[in-house]
């Protein structure tokens, strides 16, 4: 007796056996899968957004701000240092060729000092003391003491008679820019060839003294203000007033130039004991001479084409 299920029948093929696979159910992971598939998913990292209840982190506006807060404080920083060390570099280059703080000393003028020195200037005969004061091996500032070279003066006196020129070459309808670029360019040259002219030859007669370039530009710049005062003097009444009052210019800056030459070089010469009567001292009074007896020679030349 055969039992039923227990055995095919013989010459009957056996059928492979069947393998139950769990089916995954909508929502779940394969089975047979060892890692999660993550690459569909949304991050969840520092820079990804959080999903609703989700547990992410995303970096707020506030966040931001502080995270570029010190990188634009670190720029801030290196660049103010960059502006320093720009600004002491040229500061150091321009006091290395334009003193410009001996400069602001012969500036320190007020109204006062330029009153009296252009009334030095025009009547020199009736002054006696000539000597610079010093504080302290300094010289004082010119507005307390009428002795002390200034710029102010000379600077103004060159640009008005600038002014003054082209005004005498209107009235003459002769004005042109190109001629009265000339006549600064003129004036300028004529006194870097004097101030050239004289350090040289301090040089060749070997006089130690304290007169630097700038008291050397402000004592001749001097002489623009009778150039000014005979031009408009030759404007108003003519070659007669303009003879007049440039001859009397001439002789009061003359005056003026050996005055107060006279204690820069001779004074120093006397200082260091050199005679009186020496070779080396009488060169020195010819230099003195010559610089003051320049002075009328160049104020007639610059200004007596101007009055006709």
């Amino acid at each position: 007796m055969h039992a039923t299920g227990l055995a095919a029948p013989a010459g009957t093929p056996r059928l492979p056996s069947k393998r139950r696979v769990p089916v995954s159910q909508p929502g779940m992971a394969d089975p047979h899968q060892f890692f999660d598939d993550t690459s569909s998913a949304p991050s969840r990292g520092y820079g990804g957004q959080p999903s609703p209840g989700g547990l992410g982190y995303a970096p707020s506006s506030s966040d931001a701000a502080f995270l570029a807060a010190p990188m634009s404080n670190m720029a801030m920083v290196y660049g103010s240092s960059l502006a320093a060390q720009g600004k002491e570099l040229v500061d150091k280059n321009i006091d290395r060729f334009i003193p410009v703080s001996k400069l602001k000393y012969y500036f320190a003028v007020d109204t006062v000092y330029v009153g009296k020195k252009l009334g030095l200037l025009v009547f020199p005969y009736l002054h006696q003391d000539w000597e610079v004061q010093y504080q302290q091996d300094t010289p004082v500032a010119p507005r307390f003491d009428i002795n002390a070279p200034d710029l102010y003066i000379p600077a103004m006196a060159f640009i008005t008679y600038i002014l003054v020129a082209g005004l005498a070459l209107g009235t003459q309808d002769r004005f042109s820019p190109d001629l009265l670029g000339l006549q600064a360019s003129s004036a300028l040259a004529w006194l870097t060839l004097e101030v050239v002219a004289i350090l040289l030859s301090l040089y060749l007669v070997t006089v130690n003294t304290d007169l630097t370039t700038i008291d050397l530009v402000a004592f001749l710049g001097y002489k623009y203000v009778g150039m000014i005062g005979g031009v408009l003097t030759g404007l108003l009444f003519g070659k007669i007033g303009y003879y007049l009052v440039l001859a009397w210019c001439c002789v009061s800056i003359f005056v003026f130039m050996i005055r107060t030459l006279r204690l820069k070089i001779l004074a120093q010469a006397a200082a260091e004991g050199v005679p009186v009567r020496g070779a080396r001292n009488q060169l020195r009074m010819y230099l003195t001479m010559a610089v003051a007896a320049a002075q009328p020679v160049l104020m007639y030349w610059l200004t007596f084409h101007l009055v006709r």
